[in-house]
């Protein structure tokens, strides 16, 4: 097979102790090909079983918006179909989104990229700074998007547990102890699956701690669920941190695909040295549309985030009255420990209509839980009454 990198994509890699053989398998992982169909035939299967009618099932599995994007979003995104035989009809369409994002953050245009989504980032970035000699180190568990790309391209690859001593949150001392030496730290804040919130000020630590010529990267998917300040500070500050975001959460665009990445110029620009530019202009107009009026919509996002936290504030009061083990959160989802596996559990709820998140293997007597609207949630404990005795 012969690599589309570029030759100086080739002698980057290669001075960075990859091989050739790695080639065809980076190429593949910057198309989203190798991580998407990881996460089909692993994590994803459990998450959207085969052969299920979804009609009438409460969908509490896989940390979706339990509605759509803001009306008046939608509608900005609808009309604008019209005009999608155009790959930008206005001509600006993707510089309306990056200086609505630079205004709202209080961030430099130069700063902001955009993305079909926040997986290509995440991946781009592992190959991009990790290496043969340079590992990935993330909490376990997290979000898994990061552990198939090491294992895809043969990376060394730390996981460091989550504990009840540290309050389920990342524990930077303990990455970094993991691999001194390791190219990416991989925090997201809220945590996927905990909710947990990883401390701004653990994450300065890292980032004045990491070894040199590495970075932190910062996942903020749910960040706008919880009321914390954002790693964007430090990209602010030029540090070695990259931040991604998503709009499929908060704003409810998951299958709309856009996304965002917040770094220094020149480690965008590292990243990007691979295939050019085309994974971060080519975006869907819809998308941009529906997303740039979405981020100037304070006070609709201040109304979702209450009306999330409403419903897990009722549903965490119900766990406790029943004595069931939960971890609080700070985000639209929460883990629950049935002691117990956990499998025969999301089947029961799936019988009772309800589909519940999956497992992680280093706690298989646990599930995730996404917080829906309050009516979901109410479907939700009565179903658990009925299934957990």
């Amino acid at each position: 097979m012969t690599s589309p990198l570029s030759s100086a994509a080739r002698s980057d890699l290669l001075a960075r102790g990859y091989s050739r053989r790695s080639f065809g398998r980076i190429a593949t992982l910057l198309a989203a090909g190798a991580t998407v169909k990881a996460l089909t035939n692993s994590a994803r299967a459990d998450i959207l079983p085969s052969g299920i009618n979804f009609e009438g099932v409460t969908r509490l599995g896989s940390n979706e918006c339990w509605t759509g994007p803001f009306p008046e979003a939608a509608q900005a995104g609808a009309s604008s179909v019209f005009q999608s035989n155009r790959y930008d009809p206005t001509g600006h369409m993707r510089d309306d989104l990056i200086k609505t994002v630079s205004d709202v953050e209080g961030l430099p245009q130069t700063h902001v990229m955009t993305w079909c989504g926040s997986s290509d980032p995440l991946a781009r970035a592992i190959v991009t700074f990790c290496s043969p000699t340079r590992g990935l180190v993330t909490a376990d568990p997290s979000y898994e998007a990061g552990w198939v790309a090491a294992d895809w391209l043969k990376i060394p690859l730390a996981r460091v547990p989550l504990t009840a001593k540290n309050g389920y949150k990342t524990d930077v001392r303990a990455m970094l102890a993991a691999d001194p030496n390791a190219g990416v730290y991989y925090i997201c804040s809220p945590n996927n699956p905990t909710g947990t919130l990883t401390p701004l000020r653990d994450i300065a630590w890292l980032v004045e701690n990491k070894p040199k010529g590495s970075i932190v990267l910062v996942d903020e998917a749910y960040i706008h669920f919880a009321n914390a300040p954002s790693a964007v500070e430090l990209v602010a500050n030029n540090k070695d941190v990259v931040v991604l975001r998503t709009f499929s959460k908060m704003f409810a665009m998951a299958g709309m695909r856009l996304g965002l990445s917040f770094a220094r110029p020149d480690l965008h620009e590292s990243m990007m040295r691979y295939d050019g530019k085309s994974a971060t202009s080519m975006l869907p107009v819809p998308a941009m549309a529906c997303g740039t009026m979405s981020l100037t919509m304070k006070s609709a996002i201040a109304a979702r985030k209450e009306e999330m936290i409403a419903a897990r504030n009722m549903t965490f009061q119900h766990l406790r009255k029943r004595g069931i083990h939960f971890i609080p959160s700070d985000a639209n989802m929460f883990i629950i420990d049935w002691k117990k596996p956990a499998k025969p559990i999301q089947d029961a709820f799936l019988k009772q209509n309800v589909l519940i998140g999956r497992s992680w293997p280093i706690w298989p007597n646990a599930s995730r839980i996404t917080v829906g609207s309050m009516d979901e949630m109410k479907t939700f404990c009565t179903a658990l009454d009925q299934i957990y005795t």
